[in-house]
Protein backbone atom coordinates (compact mmCIF):
# COMPACT_ATOMS: atom_id res chain seq x y z
CA UNK A 1 0.00 0.00 0.00
CA UNK A 2 1.61 2.97 -0.83
CA UNK A 3 0.33 5.88 2.30
CA UNK A 4 0.40 9.18 2.40
CA UNK A 5 1.70 9.14 5.96
CA UNK A 6 3.86 5.98 6.64
CA UNK A 7 6.69 4.45 4.71
CA UNK A 8 7.22 0.91 4.73
CA UNK A 9 4.07 -0.53 6.38
CA UNK A 10 4.45 -4.61 6.79
CA UNK A 11 2.36 -5.88 4.49
CA UNK A 12 0.15 -7.79 7.70
CA UNK A 13 -0.52 -4.03 8.49
CA UNK A 14 -1.13 -2.80 4.87
CA UNK A 15 -4.17 -4.71 4.89
CA UNK A 16 -5.40 -2.93 7.92
CA UNK A 17 -4.74 0.45 7.14
CA UNK A 18 -7.84 2.87 5.03
CA UNK A 19 -6.80 5.53 3.43
CA UNK A 20 -8.42 8.06 0.74
CA UNK A 21 -7.97 12.05 -0.92
CA UNK A 22 -10.87 14.15 -1.59
CA UNK A 23 -11.65 16.69 -4.83
CA UNK A 24 -12.91 19.58 -3.65
CA UNK A 25 -16.03 21.43 -5.24
CA UNK A 26 -16.21 25.05 -6.39
CA UNK A 27 -17.82 26.23 -2.76
CA UNK A 28 -15.43 24.01 -0.85
CA UNK A 29 -12.54 25.48 -2.66
CA UNK A 30 -14.10 29.21 -2.14
CA UNK A 31 -14.25 28.34 1.81
CA UNK A 32 -10.61 28.56 1.80
CA UNK A 33 -9.90 25.66 3.74
CA UNK A 34 -10.41 21.96 3.47
CA UNK A 35 -9.86 18.31 3.81
CA UNK A 36 -6.73 16.67 1.52
CA UNK A 37 -7.03 13.28 2.49
CA UNK A 38 -7.77 11.30 5.74
CA UNK A 39 -7.33 7.55 6.45
CA UNK A 40 -6.12 4.76 9.55
CA UNK A 41 -3.69 2.42 10.25
CA UNK A 42 -3.03 -0.12 13.07
CA UNK A 43 0.62 -0.93 14.18
CA UNK A 44 1.81 -3.41 15.93
CA UNK A 45 4.66 -2.85 18.53
CA UNK A 46 7.76 -0.96 16.43
CA UNK A 47 9.18 1.47 14.74
CA UNK A 48 7.83 3.36 11.55
CA UNK A 49 8.98 6.28 9.89
CA UNK A 50 6.93 8.73 8.72
CA UNK A 51 7.18 9.85 4.82
CA UNK A 52 7.55 14.13 4.24
CA UNK A 53 4.08 15.78 3.38
CA UNK A 54 3.07 19.08 2.57
CA UNK A 55 -0.23 19.51 4.56
CA UNK A 56 -0.79 20.19 8.10
CA UNK A 57 -2.04 16.68 9.38
CA UNK A 58 -4.42 15.97 12.50
CA UNK A 59 -2.76 12.65 14.03
CA UNK A 60 -5.12 11.32 16.91
CA UNK A 61 -5.22 7.50 18.50
CA UNK A 62 -7.67 6.17 19.07
CA UNK A 63 -6.00 3.41 21.06
CA UNK A 64 -3.43 2.35 21.98
CA UNK A 65 0.39 4.65 22.73
CA UNK A 66 3.05 5.90 20.73
CA UNK A 67 5.82 8.23 20.98
CA UNK A 68 6.20 10.22 18.11
CA UNK A 69 9.81 11.54 17.25
CA UNK A 70 9.23 14.80 15.25
CA UNK A 71 12.69 16.36 14.17
CA UNK A 72 14.62 14.92 17.42
CA UNK A 73 10.97 16.35 19.53
CA UNK A 74 9.40 13.37 21.30
CA UNK A 75 5.40 13.64 22.05
CA UNK A 76 4.30 10.40 23.74
CA UNK A 77 0.48 10.23 22.88
CA UNK A 78 -1.69 8.18 24.61
CA UNK A 79 -5.63 6.48 23.57
CA UNK A 80 -7.48 10.22 23.38
CA UNK A 81 -4.84 12.31 22.33
CA UNK A 82 -4.01 13.76 19.00
CA UNK A 83 -1.34 17.07 17.69
CA UNK A 84 -0.92 18.51 14.43
CA UNK A 85 2.04 17.31 12.28
CA UNK A 86 3.49 20.63 10.41
CA UNK A 87 4.03 19.92 6.68
CA UNK A 88 8.03 19.64 6.43
CA UNK A 89 10.58 17.46 4.81
CA UNK A 90 11.87 16.38 8.52
CA UNK A 91 13.40 13.66 9.97
CA UNK A 92 10.01 11.62 11.59
CA UNK A 93 9.05 8.44 12.82
CA UNK A 94 6.12 6.72 15.45
CA UNK A 95 7.27 4.24 18.18
CA UNK A 96 4.40 2.33 18.95
CA UNK A 97 4.37 1.13 21.97
CA UNK A 98 2.04 -1.95 21.82
CA UNK A 99 -0.88 -2.71 19.30
CA UNK A 100 -2.19 1.15 18.39
CA UNK A 101 -4.36 2.68 15.88
CA UNK A 102 -4.56 6.22 14.98
CA UNK A 103 -6.78 8.70 12.47
CA UNK A 104 -5.27 11.22 10.19
CA UNK A 105 -6.89 13.98 8.27
CA UNK A 106 -4.62 16.36 6.20
CA UNK A 107 -6.04 19.70 6.13
CA UNK A 108 -5.61 22.06 2.85
CA UNK A 109 -6.19 25.44 1.52
CA UNK A 110 -4.99 29.18 2.06
CA UNK A 111 -7.06 29.39 5.24
CA UNK A 112 -5.77 25.99 6.55
CA UNK A 113 -3.46 27.58 8.88
CA UNK A 114 -6.36 29.47 10.75
CA UNK A 115 -8.09 25.81 11.11
CA UNK A 116 -4.87 25.00 13.09
CA UNK A 117 -4.51 27.52 15.29
CA UNK A 118 -8.35 27.94 16.11
CA UNK A 119 -7.96 23.83 17.18
CA UNK A 120 -5.09 25.33 20.00
CA UNK A 121 -2.04 24.37 17.70
CA UNK A 122 1.23 25.38 16.98
CA UNK A 123 2.63 25.86 13.18
CA UNK A 124 5.73 24.92 13.37
CA UNK A 125 5.88 21.86 16.10
CA UNK A 126 3.67 19.28 17.06
CA UNK A 127 1.91 19.77 20.53
CA UNK A 128 0.11 17.13 21.85
CA UNK A 129 -3.38 18.27 23.15
CA UNK A 130 -6.92 15.80 24.32
CA UNK A 131 -9.35 15.05 21.70
CA UNK A 132 -12.91 15.28 22.85
CA UNK A 133 -14.70 12.17 22.02
CA UNK A 134 -17.28 13.72 19.56
CA UNK A 135 -13.89 14.63 17.55
CA UNK A 136 -12.92 11.54 17.36
CA UNK A 137 -16.52 10.34 16.64
CA UNK A 138 -16.42 12.96 13.29
CA UNK A 139 -12.64 12.20 12.31
CA UNK A 140 -14.15 8.51 12.03
CA UNK A 141 -17.18 9.68 9.74
CA UNK A 142 -14.51 11.73 8.00
CA UNK A 143 -12.55 8.77 7.45
CA UNK A 144 -15.45 6.47 5.99
CA UNK A 145 -16.28 9.30 3.64
CA UNK A 146 -13.02 9.53 2.28
CA UNK A 147 -12.37 5.90 2.24
CA UNK A 148 -16.19 5.55 0.23
CA UNK A 149 -15.59 8.59 -2.37
CA UNK A 150 -12.01 8.49 -2.89
CA UNK A 151 -10.81 11.04 -5.51
CA UNK A 152 -13.77 12.48 -6.53
CA UNK A 153 -16.13 15.63 -5.42
CA UNK A 154 -19.26 13.68 -4.71
CA UNK A 155 -19.57 13.88 -0.57
CA UNK A 156 -17.46 17.75 -0.64
CA UNK A 157 -20.37 19.28 1.28
CA UNK A 158 -20.66 16.46 3.82
CA UNK A 159 -17.23 16.58 4.44
CA UNK A 160 -16.59 20.07 5.25
CA UNK A 161 -19.86 20.28 7.36
CA UNK A 162 -17.68 17.29 9.24
CA UNK A 163 -14.64 19.28 9.59
CA UNK A 164 -16.70 22.53 10.45
CA UNK A 165 -18.40 19.93 13.10
CA UNK A 166 -14.90 19.10 14.30
CA UNK A 167 -13.82 22.88 14.93
CA UNK A 168 -16.98 23.89 16.87
CA UNK A 169 -16.85 21.04 19.04
CA UNK A 170 -13.13 22.10 19.79
CA UNK A 171 -14.57 25.81 20.49
CA UNK A 172 -16.98 24.26 23.63
CA UNK A 173 -20.27 25.03 20.70
CA UNK A 174 -22.96 22.18 20.99
CA UNK A 175 -21.65 19.49 19.06
CA UNK A 176 -23.05 15.50 20.33
CA UNK A 177 -21.44 12.50 19.71
CA UNK A 178 -24.41 11.48 17.66
CA UNK A 179 -25.94 15.03 15.75
CA UNK A 180 -26.92 17.31 18.32
CA UNK A 181 -26.68 18.09 21.62
CA UNK A 182 -30.55 17.93 23.57
CA UNK A 183 -31.64 21.19 24.69
CA UNK A 184 -31.30 20.70 28.42
CA UNK A 185 -27.15 19.68 27.70
CA UNK A 186 -26.84 22.17 25.10
CA UNK A 187 -28.11 24.84 27.49
CA UNK A 188 -24.75 24.18 29.67
CA UNK A 189 -22.71 24.43 27.11
CA UNK A 190 -23.81 27.43 26.16
CA UNK A 191 -23.38 28.97 29.53
CA UNK A 192 -20.13 27.60 30.26
CA UNK A 193 -18.66 29.07 26.86
CA UNK A 194 -20.72 32.42 27.26
CA UNK A 195 -18.37 32.30 30.84
CA UNK A 196 -15.43 31.94 28.97
CA UNK A 197 -14.74 29.20 31.59
CA UNK A 198 -13.81 31.96 34.25
CA UNK A 199 -15.93 30.60 36.75
CA UNK A 200 -15.79 27.22 38.66
CA UNK A 201 -18.69 25.72 37.76
CA UNK A 202 -19.71 22.46 39.99
CA UNK A 203 -21.65 19.77 38.96
CA UNK A 204 -24.35 21.18 40.97
CA UNK A 205 -24.10 24.13 39.58
CA UNK A 206 -24.62 22.99 36.10
CA UNK A 207 -27.44 20.37 36.86
CA UNK A 208 -28.79 23.45 37.77
CA UNK A 209 -28.82 25.05 34.23
CA UNK A 210 -30.00 21.97 32.67
CA UNK A 211 -32.72 21.67 35.68
CA UNK A 212 -32.39 17.98 36.06
CA UNK A 213 -31.32 16.08 39.02
CA UNK A 214 -27.82 15.69 39.09
CA UNK A 215 -26.83 11.92 38.67
CA UNK A 216 -29.60 12.38 35.63
CA UNK A 217 -27.64 15.71 34.61
CA UNK A 218 -24.27 13.66 34.93
CA UNK A 219 -25.16 10.65 33.20
CA UNK A 220 -27.38 12.83 30.18
CA UNK A 221 -23.40 14.97 29.98
CA UNK A 222 -21.05 11.97 29.45
CA UNK A 223 -23.99 10.15 27.07
CA UNK A 224 -24.10 12.97 24.83
CA UNK A 225 -20.70 14.59 25.05
CA UNK A 226 -18.81 11.30 25.94
CA UNK A 227 -16.71 12.39 28.61
CA UNK A 228 -18.14 13.71 32.73
CA UNK A 229 -18.88 17.13 32.59
CA UNK A 230 -16.08 18.15 34.99
CA UNK A 231 -13.14 16.83 32.70
CA UNK A 232 -15.18 18.56 29.42
CA UNK A 233 -15.00 21.75 31.67
CA UNK A 234 -10.84 21.54 32.59
CA UNK A 235 -10.37 20.76 28.87
CA UNK A 236 -12.11 23.67 27.60
CA UNK A 237 -10.10 26.03 30.31
CA UNK A 238 -6.92 24.72 28.96
CA UNK A 239 -8.10 25.68 25.70
CA UNK A 240 -9.42 29.07 26.89
CA UNK A 241 -6.15 29.70 28.58
CA UNK A 242 -3.57 28.47 25.64
CA UNK A 243 -5.42 31.27 23.67
CA UNK A 244 -4.60 33.53 26.10
CA UNK A 245 -1.09 33.11 26.47
CA UNK A 246 -0.87 32.83 22.43
CA UNK A 247 -2.90 35.65 21.56
CA UNK A 248 -3.41 38.13 24.13
CA UNK A 249 0.05 38.02 25.50
CA UNK A 250 -1.50 36.72 29.33
CA UNK A 251 1.16 36.19 31.77
CA UNK A 252 0.64 32.78 33.43
CA UNK A 253 -0.92 33.85 36.46
CA UNK A 254 -3.25 36.55 34.38
CA UNK A 255 -4.07 33.18 32.41
CA UNK A 256 -4.95 31.02 35.02
CA UNK A 257 -7.27 33.74 37.03
CA UNK A 258 -8.99 34.29 33.50
CA UNK A 259 -10.41 30.27 33.37
CA UNK A 260 -10.97 30.27 37.49
CA UNK A 261 -7.61 29.05 38.91
CA UNK A 262 -5.92 31.86 41.13
CA UNK A 263 -3.36 29.47 42.09
CA UNK A 264 -0.31 29.62 39.51
CA UNK A 265 1.19 26.67 40.55
CA UNK A 266 -2.10 24.80 41.20
CA UNK A 267 -3.03 26.01 37.37
CA UNK A 268 0.66 25.07 35.83
CA UNK A 269 0.49 21.68 37.05
CA UNK A 270 -3.52 21.68 35.30
CA UNK A 271 -2.18 22.75 32.14
CA UNK A 272 1.51 20.75 31.81
CA UNK A 273 -1.22 17.54 32.46
CA UNK A 274 -3.34 18.43 29.48
CA UNK A 275 -1.07 20.11 27.42
CA UNK A 276 2.15 18.48 28.19
CA UNK A 277 3.81 21.61 28.34
CA UNK A 278 4.20 24.13 30.78
CA UNK A 279 2.56 27.31 30.26
CA UNK A 280 5.87 28.96 30.03
CA UNK A 281 7.18 26.10 28.01
CA UNK A 282 3.61 26.82 25.54
CA UNK A 283 4.77 30.33 25.26
CA UNK A 284 8.77 30.26 24.45
CA UNK A 285 7.65 27.68 21.86
CA UNK A 286 4.59 30.48 20.36
CA UNK A 287 6.98 32.87 20.30
CA UNK A 288 9.69 30.86 18.01
CA UNK A 289 9.33 31.87 14.49
CA UNK A 290 8.36 28.61 12.05
CA UNK A 291 11.03 29.30 9.58
CA UNK A 292 13.41 29.03 12.79
CA UNK A 293 12.76 26.24 14.35
CA UNK A 294 15.96 24.10 14.11
CA UNK A 295 17.15 25.45 10.84
CA UNK A 296 14.23 23.93 9.32
CA UNK A 297 11.54 25.65 7.10
CA UNK A 298 8.51 23.97 6.98
CA UNK A 299 6.57 23.47 3.83
CA UNK A 300 3.55 24.57 3.75
CA UNK A 301 0.35 24.40 1.74
CA UNK A 302 -0.31 25.78 -1.81
CA UNK A 303 -1.34 29.94 -1.22
CA UNK A 304 0.24 29.61 2.30
CA UNK A 305 1.03 33.72 2.50
CA UNK A 306 -2.11 34.41 2.36
CA UNK A 307 -2.93 32.15 4.96
CA UNK A 308 -0.08 33.59 6.98
CA UNK A 309 -2.17 36.95 6.78
CA UNK A 310 -5.35 35.39 7.75
CA UNK A 311 -4.12 33.77 10.87
CA UNK A 312 -2.62 36.65 12.14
Amino acid sequence: MNSYLLSNIPEKLAALAVEGTHKPGSLTLASGAWIHAAGAFVLEKGDYPLKPHDHWVWLAVERGGIVLDWNQHLLELNAGFTCFLPGADVPASIRAEKQTRCLWIALEGPLSPMVVRKMGALLHMPLRQGALPSQIYLAEQIVQVIVRHSGTADATYQLQHLMYGMIASHWGQPVAMDAMLSHEIAKVVDALRANQYRDNFSLADMAAISRMPMETFRKRFVAEVGMPPLSYVLHCKMERAKELLRDQNCSVRQAGAAVGMQDPYHFSKQFKHIVGLSPSAFMKQVSVPTATIRGVTPKKPKRSAEAGKESE
